[in-house]
């Protein structure tokens, strides 16, 4: 489920401020167990493109918990 564009306008990565992009509803989504895809914000920034998961419609953005593109 794609969020809302209002939560989405507000949101930043925490570890550069960039703008983040929802690929919730797009076809560019890890692989997960199951062969399901995982939702996830990835951040526009040019050096940091962090990968935060959202896990049951709540994002989750920690550094910690982000995946490096590849």
């Amino acid at each position: 489920m794609p969020l809302e564009a209002g939560l989405l306008e507000i949101l930043a990565c925490p570890a550069c401020h960039a703008p983040l992009e929802d690929k919730s509803a797009g076809g560019h989504l890890p692989a997960v167990a199951g062969g399901e895809t995982a939702p996830e914000l990835i951040c526009t920034g040019q050096d940091c493109g962090l990968a935060y998961p959202v896990r049951d419609g709540i994002p989750v953005l920690l550094v910690d918990e982000a995946r490096r593109p590849a």
